[in-house]
């Protein structure tokens, strides 16, 4: 019988066992000039702690390492000013993101729809723009992976909406249940489930059933960009609606399901105790046997 002491300890998706969690802290204490992303460079390497892509989980290991320094077990380095102004303060308005002529109709009058993955700084620089000078919420750095979309119609120079994937929210009663997770399954397979965290149909744009189209067009392909950009196909979407802006009309149009209502507070509950409006939850099985998926009854290519 293993003493409690060898018994491996899940940390943000990962199981460690004793030793590891010993090499972590002797690395904390031996390089002690090293910044917070510096450590947790050193420590994937060590570890080898990597994305199905083969990339450093550089968010993951932060996590990690401020969940022991919670629980007293390493002393990290003072958090270092970001080099650079804030995004949202250095984003200016210019004229390729200036409003357009109103274009209105059904989409059928602008088919065929697509969606184009960004190509480019340009780009990216672009879909920035166009979302923090129109979207409610305005420009945010995704958080972890993600992908980012122009809505398109075929023939026409300039895009008609943005579309944003990334990461999953943490602690979310009503989808976990939902799911039948435990906490062990939502710590391993939470990287199988995209948030749809930015949706934008410009102003000027009014064509009737657009939202659900593109919609339509993510679910068809954001599987197969997911697994190119990250070595692994994503299993679930989910999105929040806020009702007092939005009825969710698109969502219910493009046959997402309805889940209930987050308890209104943000990412991470234990971490974020501010009241914040309730949204409503929706989601989008990408596989029929989601469920056995994201339990790990079913292995995961």
């Amino acid at each position: 019988m293993r003493k409690q002491s060898d018994v491996p300890v899940l940390l943000s998706g990962r199981h460690f066992s004793a030793q590891e969690l010993f090499e972590v802290q002797e690395t904390v204490r031996m390089f002690p000039n090293l910044s917070r992303r510096e450590l947790a460079q050193t420590l994937c390497e060590n570890l080898n702690w990597f994305t199905p892509a083969g990339r450093y989980k550089i968010s993951s290991c932060l996590q990690f390492l401020e969940k022991l320094e919670s629980q007293g077990l390493v002393t990290l380095p003072e958090k270092r000013p970001q080099s650079g102004p804030n995004k949202k303060e250095w984003i200016s308005f210019g004229p390729r993101t200036a409003p357009g002529d109103l274009l209105s109709g059904d989409v059928r009058d602008y088919a065929p729809i697509t969606l184009e993955p960004l190509q480019g700084s340009g780009e990216l620089g672009q879909w920035n723009e166009y979302i923090h000078r129109y979207h409610a919420l305005g420009y945010k750095r995704p958080f972890g992976a993600h992908q980012r979309y122009f809505i398109y119609s075929v023939g026409m120079p300039k895009p008609l909406g943005c579309l944003l994937f990334a990461a999953s929210a943490w602690a979310l009663e009503v989808r976990d249940h939902w799911i039948g997770w435990t906490e062990t399954d939502r710590s391993l397979r939470l990287h199988m489930i995209l948030n749809n965290t930015r949706f934008l149909i410009f102003p000027w744009v009014q064509i009737k059933n657009l939202a659900s189209k593109a919609l339509s067009l993510a679910v068809k392909r954001i599987g197969q960009d997911w697994r190119a950009r990250y070595g692994y196909s994503p299993i679930l979407l989910e999105t929040f609606v806020d009702p007092e802006q939005y009825l969710g009309t698109c969502y219910k149009a493009a046959n997402w399901v309805f889940l209930g209502q987050t308890k209104g507070r943000g990412r991470s509950e234990q971490q974020n105790k501010r009241p914040l409006t309730r949204k409503h939850i929706y989601v989008y099985p990408l596989v029929a046997d989601f469920r056995s998926y994201l339990k790990g009854e079913t292995a995961h290519e």
